[in-house]
């Protein structure tokens, strides 16, 4: 694969992991249990750590990193906020909006594994799928447990 995409590609990722630092801190924004806070609060790390781990990867292909997230990010965090205030901030709206976000995540990171990326490359994307998966699952199983 050519270079110059697979540096889009990755950039493509990092914004969706600054997407996803400023949606989780958002959501902890928001959130009014403290139970939830520290869910949020880890989700915005894990995709810090995965922002600095493509970035790295971007550096060393000859790229810039991307030093924000993307457009349709901030329009989902402006609906995110518009639903929250909405629902007063209850937990089920926030968990229901975060896992929203959640799944547009996965089909961006789906799309960029179907890609032949370079191995080194796709280790790490594909790792950090699996840990946007257990995000994902995290949020879908509080949202069930305050459904049930």
């Amino acid at each position: 694969m050519e270079t110059q995409k697979v540096i889009t590609t990755l950039n493509e990722l990092l914004q969706t992991c600054h997407d996803g630092t400023k949606g989780f801190r958002a959501c902890a924004k928001d959130v009014k249990s403290t139970k939830l806070v520290p869910v949020f609060e880890a989700g915005a790390r894990r995709c810090e750590g995965g922002a600095t781990e493509l970035a790295a990867e971007i550096r060393k292909l000859g790229g810039e990193p991307a030093s924000g997230g993307s457009v349709s990010g901030a329009l989902y965090r402006v609906w995110t906020d518009l639903v929250s205030t909405l629902s007063g901030h209850s937990e089920k709206a926030v968990l229901e909006q975060c896992e929203r976000a959640e799944d547009e995540a996965k089909k961006i990171y789906e799309k960029a594994i179907a890609l032949d990326l370079p191995p080194v490359i796709k280790s790490l994307v594909t790792q950090q799928f699996a840990g946007l998966k257990e995000n994902h699952d995290r949020i879908r199983k509080l949202r069930d447990e305050l459904s049930a």
